[in-house]
């Protein structure tokens, strides 16, 4: 490559004083855009050496949009609002549960400024910051007591380091769970200072199994729901009704940890087998375990709800500060715990039941017309209502079909999996899901008030092909 050619390339003085730049330098950053452009020249300076071919350089003008371009994209949040159109309605990688609109609100009066958090108005005097949340889980569940902390996985290893260090906790082998980012039962077990006694098979675990495991070193007995898979054909449980009745022969605190907290029974839609915190409650469990921000639709919290006297000593416990949850988490709960004193109400409010909840042929007629408006957009070759099933969770509940609509994309002229990028880089972020070759948008999991959003992606993506290229 003639040296010359590189001699050649534009200052970064001379890019900066292109409109684009100069624009751009003085809505965000000089520093940024000198940064930025910076970068770009040495790629191109790189691939200049390196090109077996003749080559020639861009015009001032090119390159400035170049270094534009790029630095609009790197300006975009990598925490943004999305369209979910995978069918998952309960997607970690997108949030989980979307919240009411009534906990938005309150989420947002708290963050605009100071809060009670822990100051009771009436006397003046410090109070504690679960009272904002307390009493509504302990209606609902029929709890003695209530603590919230930053999530499940913090209530079970708080609550094993508080009530069980140094002893023994009784599980059954086909219970000892693994979900997401690494989180294995076993492991928080050891990490809480608590001992592992595994009882029973993995297919098979009586009450006899627990029995004969107790000992002077056992803690506690403990249930966790398999939430995120299923142990089928030659099996046996023990019940929780059988481990409480044991835990009060030996007086031993029974723990139910039911992950995806289900505070209404959501059999008639299809979702069976989920236990409710108030129904442990009721059978006798002294501790119940659950997430805020699966099915109860609240924001991400770990619930602890039982026996007064079990719950104080592990808010006592001094993990629970590091694990507490702030104002904004505290308001949002709060406002959605009341919407499920009338279930029909949450079914109308509590956007996770309001998707849940949706008529198939609801879900039919929106993706039929869908898919005609979607297929008149240059940008996509064909475009075809298809019924299909959509799931509450990839890594919760996996094993529960939903009956679903979605609309079926085969592109233009991008690969599918282009396609899929373009389409969540785009300024309506949408994500779906690639089957059997196609880009499926499955309107399960997408609000109506979306649909519209999702007809202006796709016409977009023709203007994101460019940049997918860079």
């Amino acid at each position: 490559m003639p040296v010359n050619l590189l001699r050649n390339l534009p200052s970064v003085n001379e890019l900066l004083e292109s409109p684009p730049l100069r624009n751009l330098a003085a809505r965000l950053s000089h520093s940024v855009v000198v940064t930025r452009a910076r970068g770009v020249l040495e790629e191109l300076r790189s691939e200049l050496k390196t090109s077996a071919s003749e080559a020639s350089l861009p015009n001032v003008a090119d390159l400035a949009e170049r270094i534009a371009r790029r630095i609009l994209e790197g300006e975009q949040p990598s925490l943004r609002s999305v369209v979910n159109a995978t069918g998952i309605l309960l997607h970690t990688g997108l949030g989980r549960a979307p919240l009411a609109d009534e906990a938005i609100d309150a989420l947002v009066s708290v963050a605009r400024g100071y809060a009670s958090v822990e100051l009771d108005l009436a006397s003046g005097e410090r109070s504690q910051r679960m009272a904002a949340v307390e009493g509504l889980l302990k209606e609902l569940t029929g709890a003695e007591a209530a603590l919230v902390i930053n999530n499940n996985a913090g209530a079970t290893m708080l609550t094993l380091s508080a009530l069980c260090a140094g002893r023994e906790v009784i599980v059954s082998r086909g219970q000892l769970i693994e979900i997401g980012g690494s989180y294995r039962l076993p492991d928080v077990m050891s990490t809480s200072g608590a001992k592992l006694r595994e009882v029973g098979t993995t297919n098979k675990t009586r009450i006899d199994d627990y029995r004969q495991a107790i000992g002077e070193t056992t803690a506690a007995l403990f249930r966790a729901h398999t939430s995120n898979y299923r142990i089928v054909g030659f099996t046996a449980e023990a019940s929780l009704a059988e481990l409480v009745a044991l835990g009060r022969q030996h007086s031993l605190p029974v723990i139910d940890d039911i992950g995806s907290g289900a505070l209404i029974d959501l059999t008639p839609w299809g979702v069976t087998g989920e236990p409710m915190a108030s129904a442990s409650i009721r059978q006798g469990a002294d501790l119940v375990l659950f997430s805020g921000d699966k099915l109860l639709g609240g924001p991400q919290c770990g619930c602890i709800v039982g026996r007064r006297e079990l719950v104080e000593r592990i808010a006592k416990h001094p993990m629970t500060r590091a694990l507490r949850v702030d104002k904004l988490t505290l308001a949002a709960l709060a406002a959605t715990l009341p919407l499920y004193r009338k279930p029909e109400e949450a079914q109308q409010r509590i956007p996770l039941l309001q998707l849940l909840t949706t008529p198939i042929e609801n879900l039919k007629l929106r993706a039929e017309r869908l898919a005609t408006q979607l297929a008149a957009i240059p940008s996509v070759r064909a475009a075809a209502a298809m019924e299909d099933v959509a799931y509450l969770g990839g890594g919760s509940v996996p094993t529960q079909q939903i009956k679903t609509w979605a609309v079926a994309l085969t592109p233009a002229e991008l690969s599918v999996d282009r396609f899929a990028q373009a389409l969540r880089i785009g300024t309506h972020s949408v994500v779906g899901r690639i089957q059997d070759g196609k880009l499926l948008l499955d309107l399960r999991s997408v609000f109506a008030r979306q649909d519209q959003d999702l007809v202006t992606a796709v016409s977009q993506v023709g203007g994101q092909e460019a940049m997918v290229d860079n």
